[in-house]
C-alpha cells in the first residue's frame, strides 16, 4: 500500500524554501504522491457549502493557495520520482485547451509524473467571480476531459461539442506517456462515483474512515461492472482528511480496496524543521508500515 502527502502550495509551502523542503523530504521518506489543491479566488461571504465540514471552508478568505501547476512544476524540478497530483483541479473553471497545454508541459518536465485530480467545484461564488456558469459544470467537466484527452493523444484534433468547438488544431508537446495523463476524480456523491466508473482512471475519496471507504469502493466496483469496465481500470486512493486515524487502520483501508491513502499534517507547523519532524513521524507511523502490506 502507498501513502501520499497532502498537500503543498498552501500556506507556508507557497514559500519556495518551504516548498523545496516539503517536496524533497516527501521523496526522501518514500511518500508516493504529493498533492496540490486549487482555488483561484475565495470570498468572505458565500451561501455555498463546503462538503467536508459543517459547510464553512477551513481557512480565511485570504488564505495563500498557489496555482497547483506552477507549484507542481517547482516540485518536479526538486524531485525525480514522487508523483505530482492536483488535489483537486477545478476543471470547469479553465479553458480546456489552455489547461491541456499546461498539464502536458508539466508532465513532460516531470518525465511523466503528473496525475490530474479533478473536481467540478463547490463554491458558486468563485465561479461567479470568474464569469463562468456554475450550472452544468459536471457536463462541462466531462466534455473538457474529453477535449484534453484528444489534445494529449492525437496528432491533430477536432471537436464540436456543447461547450467547445475547434477544427484540426495541433497541441504540442504531448504528455510523456502516449496515453496521456491519468485523470482521477474526487468526490463521494453518487454522481462523483459514476464519473470515476464511466471515464476516470482513478479516484481520491476524501474524509473517509475505512468502513466508509469500503462502502464507496463497493459502489465504484458495481458501477464499473455496469459500465463494462474492470476493477483494474481504476486506481483507488482515499484520505481521512483531518479526521484522526491509527497505523492499524492502514490494513483496514487496504482490505477495503484502497491502494493508496493520502495523509495531511494537522499539527500547527511554525518552522521548516517542525515540518520535517512531522513528516518524519508520519513516515515512521504510516509510510514504512504501509510498504509492508
Amino acid at each position: 500500500m502507498k501513502v501520499g502527502y497532502f498537500s503543498v502550495g498552501v500556506g507556508p509551502t507557497t514559500n519556495p524554501k518551504w516548498l523545496r523542503t516539503a517536496a524533497t523530504t516527501a521523496e526522501r521518506l518514500g511518500f508516493s504522491t504529493i498533492w496540490a489543491p486549487e482555488h483561484v479566488v475565495l470570498v468572505e461571504q458565500y451561501d455555498s457549502r463546503y462538503p467536508y465540514t459543517s459547510g464553512q471552508f477551513p481557512g480565511p478568505a485570504n488564505a495563500a493557495i498557489g496555482d497547483p501547476f506552477a507549484t507542481l512544476a517547482y516540485v518536479a524540478a526538486c524531485t525525480s520520482e514522487i508523483r505530482l497530483a492536483t488535489g483537486i483541479c477545478i476543471v470547469p473553471e479553465h479553458n480546456p485547451m489552455v489547461l491541456a497545454k499546461t498539464i502536458a508541459t508539466v508532465d513532460r518536465l516531470s518525465d511523466g509524473r503528473v496525475i490530474l485530480g479533478v473536481g467540478i467545484g463547490w463554491l458558486a461564488e468563485e465561479f461567479q467571480a470568474l464569469g463562468i456558469p456554475f450550472e452544468h459544470r459536471a457536463q462541462r467537466t466531462r466534455e473538457y476531459v474529453e477535449v484534453m484527452r484528444k489534445l494529449w493523444t492525437e496528432p491533430h484534433s477536432s471537436h464540436h461539442g456543447q461547450f467547445v468547438k475547434f477544427n484540426k488544431v495541433f497541441s504540442y508537446p504531448k504528455p510523456a506517456n502516449s496515453k496521456g495523463v491519468p485523470v482521477w476524480f474526487g468526490g463521494e456523491s453518487g454522481p462523483a462515483l459514476r464519473r470515476v466508473a464511466e471515464y476516470g482512471d482513478g479516484w481520491l475519496g476524501f474524509k473517509l474512515q475505512p468502513d466508509q471507504a469500503a462502502a464507496k469502493i463497493r459502489k465504484i466496483e458495481e458501477l464499473l461492472k455496469a459500465c463494462g469496465r474492470q476493477r483494474s481500470d481504476v486506481y483507488l486512493a482515499v484520505s481521512p482528511y483531518t479526521d484522526p486515524i491509527k497505523p492499524d487502520d492502514l490494513k483496514r483501508y487496504r482490505d477495503a480496496g484502497a491502494e493508496e491513502i493520502a495523509l495531511l499534517i494537522t499539527d500547527r507547523i511554525r518552522t521548516e524543521q517542525e515540518l520535517v519532524t512531522a513528516m518524519e513521524r508520519m513516515a515512521r507511523e504510516y509510510v514504512e508500515p504501509a510498504s509492508r502490506l
